[in-house]
């Protein structure tokens, strides 16, 4: 199988990188459409027992792809519905359905994030089993389409985050409970293989049952019912909401991101 924008190398620990550090790992189309191939070709290989999840160049995801080249391209080419049905379908097949896939995947799954993990990057992250992240990571958690933050992160603390739009620094999201273990940058690879490679020991049916178990029972709590209740939600506000005048400045539109990106700067804002 051929993949552009995405590294696909099986084994027993089978790696899924992406492959756009140009962009800094932006969600494309293609990008998205090979992620979910990877994940099934991993899925269907009985030589495979886990799946590492990862990304090029100096972050784990910019998040949505908003008008790279190469996006706009395969968009002229494949065409892109501009109406409500069109874009409520695309996005429910790339950020919902396909992410529940990751999520159930037979597999164990493992993000292995570094830099910065923004919106799109976090809904990717969420749906992994386990999140190992280096010391410098940040993560800027998605209200919109896959929304898992308070699963991720409980009521409250998801509620005060998302409320000031800010990153949550490595060592913050390991106390949440939302990363597993947190490394120096130079040892997370390292360490994230070995541990993969432990778990690869496992029979793959006690995994499995394991993994089942576990997300059965969240789901009982109701968590895909949210999942999708959501995103009805997110895509009814998007088709009929305003932008804000408070975020923009002359004539450009302040996005999210860049108003979390200046909060950086500023010592103490978090």
């Amino acid at each position: 199988m051929t993949y552009h924008e995405v590294i696909y190398e099986p084994g027993p620990v089978a790696r899924v990188i992406m492959n756009r550090p140009e962009y800094r790992n932006a969600q494309s189309r293609v990008l998205l459409e090979e992620i979910d191939r990877a994940f099934q070709e991993a899925a269907d290989d009985p030589e495979v027992l886990v799946i590492v999840l990862s990304g090029n160049g100096p972050d784990f995801s910019a998040g949505h792809d908003l008008g790279s080249p190469s996006e706009i391209a395969d968009r002229e080419i494949r065409g892109w519905a501009e109406d409500f049905v069109g874009v409520f379908d695309r996005q429910r097949d790339t950020r919902i359905t396909n992410t529940m896939r990751w999520r159930n995947n037979p597999k164990p799954t493992i993000a292995m994030v570094h830099g910065k993990c923004i919106f799109g990057g976090w809904m990717v992250a969420a749906s992994m089993d386990l999140i190992f992240a280096s010391d410098d990571a940040l993560f800027l958690p998605s209200h919109t389409q896959y929304f898992s933050a308070p699963w991720d992160l409980g009521v409250r603390k998801a509620k005060e985050i998302l409320f000031q739009n800010r990153f949550i620094p490595a060592r913050e999201a390991l106390e949440l409970g939302f990363v597993n273990q947190v490394y120096p940058a130079e040892a997370l690879e390292r360490k994230t293989l070995a541990y993969a490679g432990e778990v690869a020991q496992r029979t793959p049916l006690s995994l499995r049952q394991i993994k089942h178990s576990i997300n059965n029972m969240q789901d009982a709590q109701g968590f895909t019912t949210h999942i999708n209740a959501s995103f009805m939600t997110y895509a009814t506000g998007a088709q009929f909401g305003q932008p804000d005048p408070r975020m923009v400045q002359g004539k450009r539109q302040l996005s999210p991101v860049a108003q979390a990106l200046a909060k950086l700067q500023k010592p103490g804002s978090s």
